[in-house]
């Protein structure tokens, strides 16, 4: 096991709640600060660890995917830009509600329960009363609170926190946060459909072109990683490369080298880029050390494509509200769509943004692809070419026409137009993934 896995391994065994420093760790372990510095980020990528300013950094509890839009303590001290004032061994702990104080005390403790998170000012009698039903509290307009309180917040592990915002802004800024993770929520990343390594099946350096073919006669499978005795990848090797080698070739001088790997916060959409464009079945996916992790497979990424179409909607991008708008009035032969420009879709001077109109080609494009084949779409390459500013509430028409489809690719000429006068133009080619 190497100084970082080591690292890693210790951080795990910590008790949810303890701080740590690369002081700490390299004294503890023996290892450079260095050393120690990589692998606390490490832990921080892989949400083992929080970073909390003016806190420090944490061990926190792994958030689960499902539990996503709920927040921990320690995102709310990060998103209100807070202080921790006490009850610091709770800031791992995730809070289901929050609750704003703006009535009278009594009757503000009927809508306090455990696992709340009570916005309130400078009200140190109703500090307490929270804390005492379970709640955490965070403090508005920067004010402090008593001792008693803070030993009490201790004692509870749970924290109350100071913030110089007034209690709107921070409810706004808490609620944004919330919708900004459920948005996340329908990210698919490659750790959602990772073949973990137990059940990877791969080959080691000293291993022969004998042992390759024994392993593929009985898993069917022609592509494996290749790893040393550390578990750290040095290659793939396919049916391909063993055309013609002695049984008795070591895996090593025939492997393919320096292999294309991805990591377990790859989105998917990304993997499957890499997949069609390459031509490649199988992608090993690796640590920051290059240690193999598992593997995900042509097959299991087209699946979780699928399963994206089918994810219920629960937050809006902007890329959604331009295409909700887009309309299909379409007429004969010729595909045609349209569009109201709205405040949101505009730039500072009022006029359809940049970003707004690549949106409109790219949907346009996939839709109008979409007739001649099912499946996905990923833009390889796009020009655009804008004539003419279209202003707020205009009525633009958009209207793509396929120039050239292959069974991979896609090529739509698009054009938009505005009161029948061309106002942009632009070129795509897309790389079409099956279903």
């Amino acid at each position: 096991m190497t100084k970082h896995e080591q690292i890693l391994q210790f951080i795990r065994s910590l008790e949810v709640g303890s701080k740590i420093s690369v002081r700490h760790i390299a004294k503890e372990l023996h290892v450079s600060e260095g050393t120690a510095y990589r692998a606390i980020k490490d832990a921080e990528n892989q949400g083992l660890v929080s970073t909390i300013e003016r806190v420090g950094t944490i061990r926190i509890e792994k958030k689960q995917k499902e539990n996503i839009e709920k927040l921990t303590y320690a995102e709310v001290v990060n998103i209100v830009e807070g202080t921790v004032l006490g009850g610091r061994t709770g800031l791992h702990k995730t809070l289901n509600k929050f609750v704003i104080g703006a009535m009278k005390s009594e009757a503000m403790m009927r809508y306090v329960e455990a696992g709340n998170l009570l916005i309130v000012g400078n009200r140190d009698k109703v500090h307490k009363m929270a804390l005492e039903e379970e709640s955490a509290v965070l403090i508005t307009g920067g004010f402090d609170t008593t001792e008693d309180v803070k030993q009490l917040a201790d004692e509870l592990e749970l924290p109350i926190i100071s913030t110089s915002y007034d209690t709107f802004t921070v409810a706004t800024m808490i609620n944004r946060a919330i919708y900004d993770q459920l948005i996340k929520k329908e990210i698919i990343s490659v750790e959602d459909i990772l073949i973990p390594l137990e059940s990877t099946d791969h080959l080691t350096l000293n291993h022969t072109v004998e042992r390759y073919q024994a392993l593929n006669q009985r898993t069917g499978h022609s592509r494996y990683p290749v790893v040393d005795d550390n578990l750290r990848l040095h290659g793939i090797v396919t049916a391909k490369d063993i055309i013609g080698a002695s049984p008795f070739t070591e895996i090593e001088k025939v492997m393919t080298k320096q292999p294309i790997t991805v990591t377990q916060k790859t989105s998917v959409a990304s993997a499957a880029h890499i997949m069609v464009w390459e031509g490649i079945e199988l992608l090993p996916v690796i640590s920051s050390a290059k240690r193999l992790l598992g593997v995900i497979s042509r097959q299991d990424v087209l699946k979780a494509l699928q399963m994206i179409q089918r994810q219920p909607h629960v937050g809006d991008t902007i890329e959604d509200l331009v295409t909700r708008h887009l309309e299909d009035i379409s007429e004969g032969r010729d595909t045609v769509y349209q569009l109201e420009v709205t405040p949101q879709m505009t730039n500072h001077l009022g006029t359809i943004s940049h970003g707004v109109i690549t949106t409109l080609v790219t949907e346009s494009a996939s839709r109008v692809l979409r007739k001649y084949k099912k499946g996905d779409l990923v833009v390889e390459n796009m020009t655009i070419f804008f004539m003419k500013p279209v202003q707020i509430d205009a009525k633009i028409q958009i209207r793509p026409r396929v120039l050239e489809v292959g069974r991979k690719f896609g090529k739509v000429d698009v054009e938009l137009f505005y009161n029948e006068q061309m106002v942009g133009k632009a070129m795509l080619m897309a790389q079409l993934i099956d279903r």
